[in-house]
């Protein structure tokens, strides 16, 4: 390939890369060259990248027409690599926090949330709001009902949803026998006044790359848990079960988490609850929806390339991933060591950050290291006006690559924060977006076929969606020096976003680049091929994951279509005070206007 080989971009040095608003750096669109495909054409396609003759052809057209030789395999750089995007604490002394004992069990870091919690909701009108915890937590009890009365309509509600007409394909997996069991232990505790917690009895679900006993975890295949059997929980199932939370089953996914859709042909595609002829985003699908739906307050999810933060946008629910090691991932499909975290699907910020502070504290020992663990805070959200003097960064050009109306949305929201908060927006440059994306995509491939190529070598590749073999054509064909160039472009863009950080608190973006695009019937069966819409809904999702750093997306507003779109906050590493601070700020303003989508269920409606 050395006649074709496409020349490397040359980096300048981080320092002489202007940052400001008036910045020369070019903004450089993504450049995805690859008509959509689905049926007959991805098999012929998967085909040809499984050539030993055509393959390695068409592998390598495919990488350099996307600029991925241009602006990483070729490029000529400085830096060294970064392989992980450990960040050492430090103290942001972030205003209106309390320091947390890393000490406390999950119970108790529960009830400290809570303390920091306003009395919200009361007197206020809303066209429509989810039911949150402390709603199912008043309602146990006060009587109203018993957990094990919602586990009975949340039962009937799955399997309606379940099956035709509507297929919403929101859960891989869920035991009737295990929701009861749960549900009636919940029971018995509220009937003798000791509950375990809030998240007593409160229906949480959780996606099918975590372990949760007694199911398989999948990864959204039908081979993987034949392979690596699930023994025990997931540190974060853990922190939950120890709560009293109802675990009601494993959600659908993007087959190993290998696309942006949520469309799976072997379990079928999770259908958008404010649509169900549109998409509900990937790979944490299912755990977006069943929020969306009602089914419950919260759920988890893990994100490691916009996973949670992109359904949720694309759901009209919250997504919230911490810090990159914040949330130990002990239990966790390892997919992707270095960019996926546990992330909390939520239809409010309070839900969120309760689940975050029950999940979130002293590691296990196995994940412990030299270093001094990092310190937890909690947001005192009681104050009756939201914190003051928010700096916003904002990158015009990129922050503009959206749908108009996303773009009207989130702009709109921009200016509600400025009417009523006074936060100003910075306005910066963020360089080398693009590489960045390609970086991480070089990333996230090769990280998950090093984690799988034991299984793979056993595997039958018919056993997998014709998508999925696709994209673990792409990730096998990267070498190791691409890798190593991906982790020196890592430690470049950290440089930025650190100066970045040091005039703003926060970075701003629209989080998805277009709203829920039509379910297709000719995905059904073998998923689908469609890297422009992808591309579109990662746009402003890689600095979370690649660099590790915080990010919550709150919803704002919707398309002329109804559909939900979501603005989106990152933040410094260990900020999340800070973050949801403004995104508590950033809902209060939207919130009445949220609207009900066309299949909810209602689990507390009084008889």
């Amino acid at each position: 390939m050395g006649l074709l080989k496409a020349k490397g971009v040359v980096y300048e040095p981080v320092e002489k890369v202007d940052l400001g608003p008036d910045s020369r750096e070019f903004y450089l669109r993504a450049n995805v060259k690859a008509p959509r495909m689905a049926g007959f054409l991805v098999k012929i396609f998967s085909w040809f990248l499984e050539s030993r003759i055509f393959g390695p052809a068409l592998l390598y057209i495919l990488t350099r027409n996307n600029l991925v030789h241009k602006l990483v395999s070729n490029a000529e750089l400085e830096e060294s690599p970064l392989y992980v995007p450990l960040h050492p604490f430090e103290e942001l002394n972030e205003p209106e926090v309390k320091l947390i004992d890393a000490d406390l069990s999950p119970p108790h870091r529960v009830q400290q949330a809570i303390e920091c919690l306003p009395n919200l909701l009361n007197g206020l009108n809303y066209s429509f709001r989810r039911w949150t915890i402390m709603d199912y937590s008043r309602a146990y009890n006060s009587g109203q009902i018993t957990p094990y009365a919602v586990a009975e309509r949340l039962i009937a509600a799955i399997r309606q949803s379940s099956t035709p007409p509507m297929d919403m394909a929101f859960f891989i997996n869920y035991n009737v026998e295990d929701i009861f069991r749960q549900a009636t232990e919940s029971t018995q505790r509220y009937q003798t006044g000791k509950p375990i917690s809030a998240l007593d009895g409160v229906p949480i679900a959780v996606k099918d790359e975590i372990d949760c006993n007694p199911y398989p975890t999948t990864g959204g295949t039908k081979w993987l848990h034949k392979f690596r059997p699930c023994k025990e929980d997931a540190y974060c199932v853990k922190c939950l079960r120890s709560c009293g939370a109802m675990l009601i089953g494993k959600t659908n996914m993007h087959e190993l988490g290998a696309g942006t859709s949520g469309i799976n042909p072997h379990y079928g595609a999770t259908r958008n609850p404010y649509d169900a002829g549109k998409i509900s985003g990937g790979s944490s699908s299912g755990s977006a929806a069943v929020v969306a739906a009602g089914l419950c307050p919260v759920s988890l999810g893990v994100d490691g390339g916009g996973s949670v933060r992109m359904p949720a946008a694309l759901c009209g629910v919250v997504g919230f991933k911490p810090t990159f090691g914040r949330v130990p991932h002990a239990g966790v499909l390892p997919l992707n060591w270095t960019v996926g975290m546990v992330g909390v699907l939520a239809g409010t910020i309070e839900d969120a950050f309760i689940i975050y502070a029950a999940i979130s504290g002293q590691f296990p020992l196995n994940e412990s290291s030299n270093t001094q663990p990092p310190k937890v805070y909690f947001p005192l959200l009681r104050s009756s006006s939201p914190i003051s003097n928010v700096r916003l960064a904002r990158y015009g050009e990129w922050f503009n690559d959206c749908s108009d109306d996303i773009r009207a949305c989130c702009s709109h929201a921009l200016d509600q924060l400025y009417e009523k908060c006074g936060w100003k927006t910075v306005e910066v440059t963020i360089p080398e977006i693009e590489a960045m994306r390609l970086a991480h995509y070089v990333t996230i491939g090769t990280e998950c076929t090093t984690s799988l190529s034991s299984y793979l070598e056993k595997l039958n590749f018919a056993e997998l969606g014709w998508d999925a073999r696709v994209a673990l054509s792409v990730y096998g064909a990267f070498n190791a020096k691409e890798y190593v160039k991906a982790q020196k472009l890592r430690n470049r863009v950290m440089e930025f976003h650190k100066k970045i950080f040091a005039k703003a608190d926060v970075i701003v973006t629209p989080t998805i680049g277009v709203t829920a695009y039509p379910i297709f019937k000719d995905a059904m069966e073998t998923g689908e091929l469609d890297y422009i819409n992808g591309a579109a809904l990662v746009r402003y999702q890689i600095a979370g994951n690649f660099l590790g750093l915080p990010a919550v997306t709150i919803p704002v507003g919707y398309d002329e279509k109804g559909l939900p779109i979501g603005l989106q906050f990152i933040g410094k590493p260990w900020s999340e005070p800070t973050l949801i601070h403004i995104a508590f700020a950033m809902q209060a303003l939207c919130i009445s206007d949220y609207r009900k989508p066309q299949v909810f269920y209602d689990l507390l409606k009084e008889d």
